[in-house]
């Protein structure tokens, strides 16, 4: 019987002194395909105990980050954060060892406390506001961050400039440098030993402060507070606790913390679908404590551990799909931000709901599709010619009321925070608003599952071309596209999306497990959603070769 969405228990705890002690004691080896830096989507993940995080992999990085910067003459402060993972404090200061020796002006939080990525991202936005592209005294970041993923887990995440994810180019670059550094055993890190640094006279930041007070720039807290909707904000132990207290005392709102605990161990957790702990606030299991108290507020919400991802909880639904909710918030922010341009463009991933397609067309804005990755938003987002950006999996961002950029990474506080808006606003939930557009464009039916895949097979449908599907039908409607690059911006997708008038699927090799994501949406219902993912199967297969 499986214990998905009950509590944890010891047996499914981490040490975290063997954690923190595999941290230094394991040294990887480069020759080795799983102990090397690898940046994927959101940066370097791995577990120390599995010696894919550890402490040469950090100082590595942190050298290879240093080399970045002088490549692109960037010699301004670099904003240095981290969140509440038991590997997250050894990392931070195995980054600070670096940056400090190779005289990098580094930023840390005043208050040596946890730092959400788009505190971040904005800190790095505010100090290169105004400076020109080329300027040297521009400003990057480093968030020590594996985002939800289980209490094992460390992660390293660079920002340049711009404040977003590093695009490939950037982490590709810095992966190599880094891979090289840790086969030369560390020749060529140069480092200053955390004991021997007088860290009183490092560069500090008021991450939380200048976050919170900018706010009211781009959520209408003055509707919130006056209509006295009742929010629990759920941190699930992760960085934006201390953030979601001081909003509520600033801004005079009605918000209880409902778990104000940090515990690395994440003990206080219900177990995710596969049974472990795992800190995603789009999942039914992850959240189902909130589920079950969803009754005790008008708006109950989650963020993971770096709060970058959102999970909105209503009285009426429960835990909302992600894509229902970036369907409501995109109807809803477009009629209400009157200072957004006009001319300003709806983006999403091609793998989120096709309601947003439909959203967007009733609005008269441009649709912008992209690829997999919350980089693929930056540009758009930076120059005020994307309007929203969010991505299937609970990430996104949108601009200020006055339709400049707010942050380019993904805000998970913003969105549960636009939640509450909404309410105050409409007098309904995102859920019942939600309702009301699929009454209007047809009930989504929408899933992702993993299918067996060979690396070969793997490889070759990274490379898939549109002609590769024979097939001119997909559960009874014609194909109308078929597609291995993103519309929108013409990048690859590195995979494969068929589409009909009601329906489309995706398939997009795993980066870590011999395994292919398939993502499938119908709106003609769940029984039309299974034929489409049948013959999707098929159609992959025939592509592979069989």
């Amino acid at each position: 019987m499986s214990r998905a969405g009950q509590p944890a228990e010891a047996s499914d705890l981490v040490d975290i002194d063997e954690l923190v002690n595999a941290y230094y004691d394991r040294k990887p080896d480069a020759a080795i395909a799983e102990q090397r830096v690898a940046f994927g989507t959101s940066g370097h993940r791995g577990s120390s105990l599995s010696t894919s995080f550890n402490e040469n992999h950090i100082l590595a990085t942190t050298q290879a980050i240093v080399d970045y910067r002088a490549s692109q003459g960037i010699t301004g402060p670099l904003f240095l954060g981290r969140d509440t993972h038991g590997l997250s404090r050894p990392a931070e200061r195995s980054a600070i060892e670096v940056l400090v020796g190779n005289g990098v002006d580094v930023r840390v939080d005043s208050r040596d406390a946890w730092v959400p990525t788009p505190a971040l991202s904005l800190a790095i936005l505010a100090h290169n506001r105004g400076l020109d592209a080329a300027d040297p005294t521009r400003a990057d970041g480093i968030v020590v961050t594996p985002s939800h993923n289980p209490p094992r887990d460390g992660g390293f995440k660079y920002n340049p400039p711009h404040g977003g994810p590093a695009d490939t180019d950037a982490t590709g670059w810095i992966a190599e440098r880094a891979n090289a550094l840790i086969a030369a055993g560390l020749e060529g890190v140069t480092r200053t030993r955390f004991a021997d640094i007088d860290t009183s006279r490092l560069g500090s930041y008021d991450f939380r402060e200048e976050y919170v007070r900018d706010l009211a720039s781009i959520i209408d807290v003055d509707a919130i507070r006056s209509a006295g909707v009742r929010i629990g904000a759920d941190p699930l132990g992760g960085a934006s606790v201390e953030y979601w207290a001081l909003i509520g005392e600033v801004y005079g709102l009605d918000l209880t913390v409902v778990n104000p605990d940090v515990d690395p161990t994440w003990r206080f957790m219900t177990l995710d679908w596969d049974e472990k702990i795992r800190m995603d606030p789009s999942s039914p299991s992850a959240m189902a404590s909130l589920v079950a108290a969803r009754a005790d507020y008008d708006i109950l919400t989650g963020n993971d551990a770096d709060a970058d991802r959102h999970g909105i909880v209503t009285p009426d639904a429960g835990l909302m799909n992600p894509n229902h909710f970036l369907a409501v918030a995109i109807d809803y922010l477009f009629r209400h931000r009157e200072g957004w341009p006009a001319d300003a463009a709806v983006g999403k991933t091609l793998v989120s709901s096709m309601i947003i397609d439909r959203v967007a067309e009733s609005l008269g804005r441009r649709l912008l599709e992209v690829p997999v990755g919350f980089k693929w938003f930056v540009p758009g987002l930076l120059d005020g010619s994307v309007a929203f950006g969010g991505e299937e999996s609970a990430g996104a961002s949108f601009l200020r009321k006055d339709g400049t950029v707010w942050t380019t990474d993904k805000d998970g506080i913003l969105l549960c925070l636009l939640a509450a808006e909404i309410l105050a606003v409409t007098g309904k939930t995102p859920s019942q608003r939600y309702a009301e557009l699929e009454a209007e464009f047809g009930s989504s039916a929408y899933e992702r599952v993993d299918a067996p895949a060979t690396p070969a097979q793997k490889a070759t449908l990274a490379k898939l071309a549109p002609e590769s599907v024979t097939a001119t039908e997909l559960a009874g409607e014609p194909i109308i596209a078929k597609l291995s690059h993103a519309p929108g911006n013409g990048a690859a997708i590195g995979g494969l999306k068929v589409q009909t008038e009601h329906a489309w699927f995706a398939a997009r090799p795993s980066g870590t497990e011999d395994v292919y994501k398939l993502y499938a949406e119908s709106l003609r219902g769940p029984e039309h959603l299974r034929e489409v993912q049948a013959e999707a199967r098929a159609v992959v297969a025939a592509a592979l070769g069989g």
